[in-house]
């Protein structure tokens, strides 16, 4: 399969890439959708992409990406440091980023026409009314994401603050996001259109959706409303909306070393799904906020 992502300065479609290479490297289709063996492994890919999110990713007109994020090897290199008993210390991921110690709407839709072109898209306003400035004919109202930027140089500490270099504020720099609108094709033809708003956990809401669809053949629907999880390196702590779904593999998770928040409501995915076979867009809205499915 391929997959059509945001690049930079949207940290979306590489850390994307990332956990499903790292992911690759495993069964997970042989543990189950649910069992603490996929759940477990599904948190530490989401761990080591966050970390290389906070070290590596920027705008890269003032940013050098490294290229190999995105490959196999290093992906494998980062999957055979998985310890499949027990949850890695976000801590270890990055001995060269120095932790301090600890002192509303983004939109997605995505579409498909008679002809099979899509279009997944995503986008904020950060707060209410954005930036408050209008494009003069246009109509539409310029965002305001200066929140999204590294605010406090060297500052990155365990409660989630990010403060490394990539992404500092900078004259003409393009903040770092998280969205990540998704287009998957199959043998050359689209396959999976999906996105989803909410700030950081966007990029493990996508993740959660396609891989139900791509390696447990979870329907649009099934797949939408199916609990998701979301580790981001620090907090080093998983949020789990299936928590009291599934006590048991929540319980064996806590036991390997993963810490858990409360459970709340994640994301907003909306996806349609063409049927290989027959050609039929399938479409699922999510329930979590608002929107529906409209055919034609």
């Amino acid at each position: 399969m391929t997959f059509t992502v945001l690049p930079p300065p949207s940290s979306g479609g590489i850390c994307l890439v990332e956990m499903l290479n790292i992911l690759e490297n495993f069964d997970l289709q042989k543990h189950g959708r649910w069992s603490p063996e996929t759940l477990h492994l599904m948190i530490e890919a989401m761990r080591r992409a966050y970390c290389d999110r906070a070290r590596y990713l920027g705008d890269p007109a003032f940013t050098k990406i490294p290229g190999h994020l995105i490959t196999k090897d290093y992906a494998r290199k980062l999957a055979k440091g998985i310890d499949r008993t027990k949850a890695t210390p976000s801590e270890n991921l990055a001995k060269d980023i120095r932790l301090a110690e600890e002192g509303m709407q983004t939109t997605h839709f995505s579409i498909i026409d008679h002809a099979g072109m899509a279009v997944a898209n995503t986008y904020t306003l950060e707060h209410s009314y954005g930036s408050r400035v209008v494009v003069r004919g246009a109509g539409f109202l310029l965002n305001n994401e200066m929140l999204d930027f590294n605010r406090r140089p060297g500052q990155t500490d365990r409660a989630g603050n990010i403060g490394t270099p990539p992404n500092l504020i900078a004259p003409g720099k393009r903040m770092l996001s998280s969205q990540t609108p998704t287009i998957v094709a199959k043998d050359g033809k689209v396959f999976l259109v999906t996105g989803s708003p909410g700030g950081r956990t966007i990029i493990n809401t996508v993740l959660c959706t396609i891989i139900n669809v791509v390696d447990f053949h979870m329907k649009p629907r099934t797949a939408v409303d199916a609990p998701r999880l979301h580790h981001q390196w620090f907090p080093d702590r998983v949020q789990f909306e299936g928590m009291n779904q599934y006590k048991d593999a929540v319980q064996k998770l806590r036991q390997m070393g993963h810490r858990f928040d409360s459970p709340r409501r994640q994301g907003d995915a909306h996806v349609i799904w063409v049927d290989p076979k027959t050609g039929t867009y399938h479409g699922a809205a999510d329930a979590r906020i608002s929107g529906k499915a409209a055919g034609y």
